[in-house]
């Protein structure tokens, strides 16, 4: 591709969690259905994946009380299929964090470079006993990828900036394309589940650091108001329903 990046967000289906672990000790409690996604940037520079969404076959295995529902074509090589492109086709994977539901697909990019910040990789294979689920699928490292180690603020591309936004993990990061046509986007990744978590400053009942979580939130819209961005939340179903999935793009 040359000239302009093209954006897709990619459907990778949903999982239930309980409202308590989507609102941390405020709930209200029981079972929310969530969207998974990742996102496709097309560029000038390679083709961008930023988060893989979740292996079907390992939630339900690992943890099938999330109850998940993906179809074929909601895995990686279903949603990059409809795009014409092949996973061997990446050529950077970037994941805000290594929890299940956003490494799920990194086995099926096995040509790509994996941009991985140094503490959310050693935090992957060294992590705290709470943490235990959320790292239980680690098919991201076992194809052998090569890794380019991220830390601090990082632009990986021109207009791709990945930004250090830990709490929900040791080394969390979120994502932002800077485009031509539009207002730049930026993904939080878990550092913000939903529209309503930022607004009540409500994080999620899963992280490393609570503290550290809210700065964190706190820096995002920080940072949405200093680039003019639109903020793209992880877990979010109102919301999703809104966006604009693949095939349609963004430019």
């Amino acid at each position: 591709m040359t000239g302009r990046a093209r954006v897709y967000l990619l459907d990778g289906g949903t999982l239930v969690i309980d409202g308590y672990h989507l609102y941390w000790n405020v709930g209200p409690g029981g079972p929310v259905r969530f969207p998974c996604y990742s996102v496709l940037v097309d560029h000038p520079e390679g083709k961008f994946l930023f988060d893989t969404g979740y292996d079907l076959a390992h939630v339900r295995k690992v943890l099938p009380f999330e109850l998940p529902e993906q179809t074929a074509d909601q895995t990686i090589p279903g949603q990059l299929r409809q795009l014409g492109i092949d996973p061997g086709e990446i050529t950077h994977v970037i994941n805000s964090h290594y929890h299940f539901d956003h490494v799920g697909g990194n086995k099926y990019c096995t040509a790509a470079v994996t941009l991985a910040h140094e503490r959310e990789l050693r935090a992957s294979h060294d992590h705290q006993p709470f943490e235990r689920l959320g790292y239980s699928d680690l098919s991201f490292d076992e194809i052998g990828p090569r890794y380019e180690l991220l830390t601090g603020d990082t632009e990986i591309a021109r207009g791709l900036h990945v930004f250090e936004t830990p709490g929900h993990t040791a080394g969390h990061v979120s994502f932002m394309v800077e485009l031509s046509g539009r207002r730049p986007m930026l993904f939080a990744g878990d550092a913000i589940y939903t529209r309503q978590s930022l607004e009540r400053t409500i994080i999620s009942g899963f992280h490393y650091d609570p503290v550290a979580s809210v700065a964190s939130m706190r820096r995002l819209a920080s940072l949405a108001a200093e680039h003019e961005a639109e903020l793209f939340f992880s877990h979010d179903a109102e919301s999703f329903r809104e966006w604009q999935t693949a095939p349609a793009y963004h430019t």
